[in-house]
């Protein structure tokens, strides 16, 4: 299954558009357009992250693909069962997830990969829709302050209730927990704020959770 919003010429987003079109005519060859989630809605697993890199995901359109977070969870989801095939940095590698859907807080590449509060708040209604279309959902898993910010707004819940923390996990009802680590950002890895161990960690508590 996939799910299909937005549209690939979506316009909710002014500044995402002109920014997709500037894109366009600089790198002809790139995807440029709202990224589509990877892995199928009847996962338990959904990753979600913060938005496209410009010649990451934005390049290949597949989330975190040929973008250094990429290079960080998609090995660690191998190692731990839950994908299998070689990742190499491109949409038609043949990797695939098993039981994991990686999805983005914001569809569209961002400028300097920040999002606006507006940009968050027009894209929170996909997401909305895809958490609900994830009948066996059991674990969100949310890369970054972003990423947790939007799940919470997208499910109603308060931001003061579940506050960011790495590691931490919080039953949020209906059957789903959800947890959180920093994001697998090439910032985060080279500052030690996040190592590859921390988020084999995080991966074993999702299968320890499961």
């Amino acid at each position: 299954m996939t799910f299909v919003l937005p549209d690939i010429n979506c316009d909710l987003c002014s500044r995402l558009c002109e920014f997709r079109l500037n894109n366009k005519n600089k790198y002809p060859s790139y995807y440029n357009g709202p990224v589509p989630s990877f892995g199928n809605l009847d996962a338990e697993v959904l990753v979600v992250g913060l938005a496209p890199g410009l010649h990451g995901a934005n390049q290949t359109g597949r989330p975190f693909t040929n973008d250094y977070a990429g290079d960080i969870l998609y090995p660690a989801l191998k190692r731990k069962g839950l994908a299998k095939g070689n990742y190499q940095k491109k949409k038609d590698d043949g990797f695939e997830l098993i039981n994991v859907r990686i999805t983005n807080a914001v569809r569209c590449v961002p400028p300097e990969n920040k999002p606006v509060t507006d940009e968050e708040k027009n894209c929170r209604e996909f997401l909305k829709k895809e958490i609900k279309e994830m009948n066996n959902l059991k674990i969100i898993l949310c890369l970054g302050t972003i990423s947790h910010k939007n799940v919470l707004a997208s499910l109603g819940l308060k931001q003061s209730i579940y506050k960011f923390k790495h590691g931490m996990v919080y039953d949020i009802g209906n059957g789903v927990k959800l947890i959180d680590s920093y994001h697998t950002s090439r910032y985060n890895i080279n500052t030690g704020v996040l190592t590859e161990k921390m988020f084999d960690e995080i991966i074993d508590k999702i299968k320890g959770l499961l």
